[in-house]
């Protein structure tokens, strides 16, 4: 029992901060409340319609999809600039096709229309 002891300590601390945190903000908060703090949008500007009433295209969807793939696929070029010393000219290969399949991926998609979204 005596190994799981830092993992109690560490759970005790994570709550206590969690509660110290939340009263700290529940002091020193703003206390009055305004109309403005409940609008959807404290630009200085009424909102035209409900947030609801306005839709988006699917190519905005697909847009976002898209940049989460290529941006979390280029993510692996850190660790492998890292490495590249020990991993020499195999790394390096391996590299070029990875990044020969993103750049065919990325050429697909363009040809496609898909990034043209405006």
């Amino acid at each position: 029992m005596e190994r799981y002891l830092p993992i109690l300590i560490f759970g005790l601390v994570a709550a206590g901060f969690l509660f110290v945190t939340l009263l700290a903000a529940r002091l020193l908060r703003h206390g009055s409340v305004e109309s403005t703090n409940l609008d959807p949008y404290e630009c200085g500007n009424e909102p035209e319609s409900l947030a609801h009433d306005h839709r988006f295209s699917v190519r905005y969807y697909l847009l976002a999809v898209l940049f989460v793939i290529f941006d979390v696929e280029t993510v692996f070029l850190y660790p492998w600039a890292v490495s590249l010393d020990r991993l020499a000219w195999f790394g390096f290969i391996e590299m070029m096709i990875f990044l020969g399949i993103l750049v065919v991926g990325y050429i697909y998609v363009w040809r496609r229309g898909a990034l043209n979204w405006a």
